[in-house]
């Protein structure tokens, strides 16, 4: 889901960038018989992208705020533990790098024409919500409870055990297939590696192993996830 945020982002960064860039240096639009500073309907053309833009901010960031609140509670979860060091460092220089590009992104539409304020301003609130989420990393966790599992970092990872009929576990992803041809799927490295065994103990725990089957893959890049495979 990340992912696919950041990918419509980068478009309408784009496609934002071209028209400011007509605006700005006041360049021809042939079919429109104009040009950039005389385009028809500009304030209502940047002031739609802005809000385009902060809405998907927006959601994303509480989104993001609402998983680490619940995950905070850790008194509801029957297994909770902060992500490892490792995916901790990862989440924060990904984290880094959307900070500088929102900054960049909102500083130059800016530069190049005053009329680009609103998107300019809906990415740098982009740029200091990741900022905050970076102040904040000591509050990513993992929490298991009696209905689902959940990872709070950088994105929010919910997995319901609801239609649950399979989990296995492939190098460092664990996969879950539901019903319907469902699967979705969770980093093993949010978990710090030897913790990974008690986890899985608390995981089976919470499901119904009549109708949640564990199947045991033939290798893996962890030498503790091997042990609770055998075990599992």
């Amino acid at each position: 889901m990340n992912r696919i945020v950041n990918a419509l982002l980068i478009f309408v960064l784009i496609l934002t960038a071209f028209i400011s860039i007509y605006v700005g240096f006041d360049m021809p639009i042939t079919f429109l018989r104009c040009t950039g500073e005389y385009l028809p309907y500009k304030f209502e053309i940047f002031l739609g992208i802005g809000l385009f833009v902060f809405i998907i901010v927006l959601r994303k960031a509480i989104r993001r705020w609402m998983g680490i609140r619940i995950v905070s509670r850790t008194k509801k979860f029957k297994w909770t533990q902060p992500v490892s060091l490792k995916r901790k460092k990862r989440v924060v220089t990904y984290l880094s790098l959307e900070t500088a590009v929102m900054i960049f992104a909102g500083v130059v539409l800016y530069k190049l024409t005053p009329h680009a304020i609103f998107p300019a301003a809906a990415y740098l609130i982009g740029a200091f919500d990741n900022l905050m989420m970076i102040l904040v990393k000591a509050s990513y966790r993992v929490g298991l409870s009696s209905k689902a599992l959940i990872v709070a970092d950088r994105e929010v990872i919910v997995l319901y055990f609801t239609g649950l009929r399979k989990v296995s576990i492939h190098q460092q992803t664990v996969y879950f297939d539901y019903i319907k041809d469902l699967q979705l799927t969770f980093p093993l490295n949010c978990i710090q590696e030897e913790s990974q065994e008690e986890f899985f103990e608390a995981l089976e725990a919470q499901l119904d192993r009549d109708k949640v089957f564990f199947s045991k893959v033939a290798s893996t890049n962890s030498e503790t996830v091997a042990k609770v495979r055998a075990g599992l």
